[in-house]
């Protein structure tokens, strides 16, 4: 796919915090540079108050693993970089060493579309410290945003209960990235299509709209706007009727749909985008049935997101299609995941593994260390919860997590292999199938909290771990 490389040229090297690079150098200079070493991405709350979280953005970061490479600009850059006294942070040799460097690492991540929880490693780096430190800043600004818009676009998706939903907030977006990543997530986590055509010429995303406001108010008056855009467009008629008065405008669209259909084509929907979107829906439904367009579709949009969604639901709304913007693309409210990237383990000197574990006065900072995987249960097609295991510890072992040990008939683990020493081999799946698999594992999922504990054997080993830190 390489979308990253065709919307940037291969300029992401440098999408990084400087103390990456200082971090790097020092560990170059100390001989530590090259040492195998294990990160984990995870985030430790559920977004949305929620009960559970949607991977996304593995593609993206698949896309700037494959072209990380510094060129000679970005070296020419680095090497311009001073330090307090005014001298250059970075030895020319240093910088010779980062121009040859070829990405190595091993990488594991939970595909894209999943449910996943807190504490889980939605990605695992492993391999020279030097590598695995560059890459933290770039992964987390790519999965963190994809997984909090596809997450939000879930939530909305099941409160729409099976009506179209269609993300319209590219021009609220954060930025060009933000506009893009958020369409694309947004596909992800189950929308329908987007407005956005960039997203659909790199993403592959469907795309769809109509018109604005200042269409009809080009014109002499709204009908004739209804029935010009219905002689260029035909096929493609959904009509904005809140210009001026709404069900005047609903009338209109009726009367341009009785031509379109003389003319082998129909009346698609309106859009209502202002005022009571509940009494209007209802009224143009009623108009629109008496008229003979039962079938033409109702679109609403105006800062819709999943709880206002609901509340017109349950108040009968007539509304067929969502168009939802702004709260969805920009996640109104909460416009940050969280996740971080921490060390888990490091290869010492005699070829074992050390285990690191970051710790905190708040108990939900305090990271988990080792090798880890992630091993869900199921009971039928239903997710009973997951257990964060160590591979090195637990190799073939049966997982002991009595909180998960009963009433479970299979399991599987969630990271696959994506990167094998620096070499892509994963088969990326389509956005369109990773939008499925969303979906499916919506299904999978209840209203409830889901148990996500750590094998008894890694548990013993961080609390044993801490135990000695804290002497």
């Amino acid at each position: 796919m390489n979308t990253n490389s065709k919307l940037y040229n291969d300029k992401l090297s440098l999408l990084t915090d400087l103390y990456q690079l200082t971090m790097a150098y020092g560990y170059w200079k100390n001989g530590l540079y090259d040492r195998p070493a294990v990160f984990n991405l995870f985030f430790r709350k559920n977004p949305f108050k929620g009960h559970y979280s949607i991977a996304a953005g593995l593609q993206l970061a698949i896309d700037y693993l494959q072209n990380l490479k510094f060129d000679k600009e970005d070296i020419q850059y680095l090497g311009q970089q001073k330090g307090a006294d005014g001298k250059t942070l970075f030895d020319e040799s240093f910088l010779n060493y980062l121009q040859r460097m070829t990405f190595s690492c091993d990488v594991d991540a939970i595909p894209e579309g999943t449910v996943v929880f807190p504490n889980e490693p939605l990605l695992r780096i492993k391999g020279p410290l030097l590598q695995a430190q560059l890459i933290e800043t770039a992964l987390l600004n790519m999965v963190n945003f994809s997984t909090l818009i596809a997450t939000k676009a879930s939530r909305i998706v099941t409160v729409a209960q099976g009506d179209q939903v269609l993300e319209f907030g590219l021009r609220r977006s954060h930025g060009v990235d933000g506009g893009l990543m958020a369409s694309r997530a947004a596909y992800i986590g189950g929308c329908d299509a987007t407005s956005n055509l960039l997203a659909g010429k790199y993403y592959q995303v469907p795309v769809r709209g109509t018109h604005a406001h200042s269409w009809v108010m080009a014109f002499e008056d709204e009908k004739k706007s209804f029935e010009s855009y219905a002689e260029f467009l035909p096929n493609n008629c959904i009509f904005l009727v809140d210009t001026y008065d709404t069900r005047t405008g609903v009338l209109n669209a009726i009367e341009v749909g009785k031509a379109l259909r003389k003319k082998g084509h129909d009346l698609l929907g309106i859009r209502l985008d202002s005022g009571d979107l509940e009494a209007l829906s209802k009224e143009a439904r009623y108009l629109l049935d008496q008229a003979g367009f039962s079938k033409t579709k109702i679109v609403a949009s105006n800062d819709l997101d999943e709880y206002r969604i609901a509340e017109l639901k349950a108040n009968g709304a007539k509304i067929d299609i969502w168009g939802v913007g702004t709260r969805l693309s920009t996640a109104y409210d909460q416009p940050a995941l969280g996740g971080v990237y921490k060390l888990s383990a490091l290869e010492n000197k005699a070829g074992k593994w050390d285990y690191k574990v970051k710790l905190s006065e708040q108990a939900i900072k305090t990271s988990n260390p080792g090798i880890q995987q992630v091993r869900r249960r199921y009971l039928g097609h239903r997710i009973l919860g997951d257990i964060i295991y160590d591979q090195n510890l637990l190799k073939a072992k049966q997982l002991e997590a009595p909180e998960l040990e009963k009433g479970f008939d299979r399991e599987e683990d969630l990271l696959v292999p994506v990167f094998k020493k620096g070499q892509l081999v994963y088969d990326s799946p389509n956005i369109h199938d990773i939008r499925r698999r969303t979906l499916e594992q919506l299904e999978q999922i209840s209203q409830k909290k889901y148990p996500v504990v750590l094998e008894a054997q890694l548990e013993n080993k961080k609390l044993e771990f801490i135990g000695n830190l804290v002497k």
